[in-house]
């Protein structure tokens, strides 16, 4: 992990006992709803096997565990693993893996139908999110589901929803990056004018969204 990121996941890993109630009373309703889309669009068979990058304390990864096969989160800090697997514990959540890992080194080499990602891969700057999009295209999902901060209107807004440093992206940015990595968007849900859920799906066919509707 570059000093970058090992800064972030130590930054997140003092905060880790008390994240999932950090959010401020704006904040809060946006990141719950869109976590809640993340869900409800992965849909899981009970076959599955989902990976949940930038897991964190394992919301989306617990919830997923009731439907999928298994469940596999990944996060670069270990404070932040250390209450996801407190949380699966509690709960009597067996069918759940969490463990160190970041979106283009993901530390797992199993097999994976859906990928998800929910606030996470805003960290990185635009090649990266690029590089990191690639890298789960390469692990041949049928699925990937995006939830994260992106921009719907103006690429520079008045007032930011969050305060801490994030790199946001157009929705079209984002769009162009799935479908140059061979996915294909197939939803667009819009939470906020600065948080959306993106679907993509893998195919050998052309997109069939337009980037341009959403810039």
């Amino acid at each position: 992990m570059h000093e970058k990121l090992d800064d972030l996941a130590n930054q997140f890993s003092q905060i880790a006992h008390h994240y999932d109630d950090k959010h401020d009373d704006e904040e809060k309703p946006v990141y719950n709803a869109c976590a809640s889309l993340v869900i409800d669009h992965t849909g899981p068979d009970p076959d599955d096997v989902v990976l949940d990058l930038g897991t964190g304390t394992g919301l989306v990864a617990l919830a997923l565990a009731e439907d999928a096969n298994y469940v596999v989160g990944r996060d670069i800090s270990d404070g932040m693993i250390e209450q996801a697997r407190s949380k699966a514990d509690d709960s009597g959540i067996e069918n759940v893996e969490f463990g160190s890992g970041e979106f283009r080194d993901l530390q797992y080499d199993g097999d994976v139908d859906i990928v998800v990602s929910n606030f996470a891969l805003h960290h990185l700057p635009d090649k990266e999110k690029r590089e990191a999009i690639e890298v789960i295209a390469g692990l041949g999902p049928r699925r990937f589901v995006l939830g994260d901060t992106m921009f719907f209107g103006s690429s520079d807004p008045e007032e930011s929803l969050f305060g801490h440093e994030v790199n946001v992206e157009t929705v079209g940015m984002l769009v162009n990056a799935l479908t140059d990595a061979g996915f294909v968007v197939t939803a667009v849900e819009r939470v906020h004018e600065q948080v959306g859920v993106l679907v993509a799906e893998q195919s050998n066919e052309g997109p069939v969204h337009s980037p341009q509707e959403d810039q």
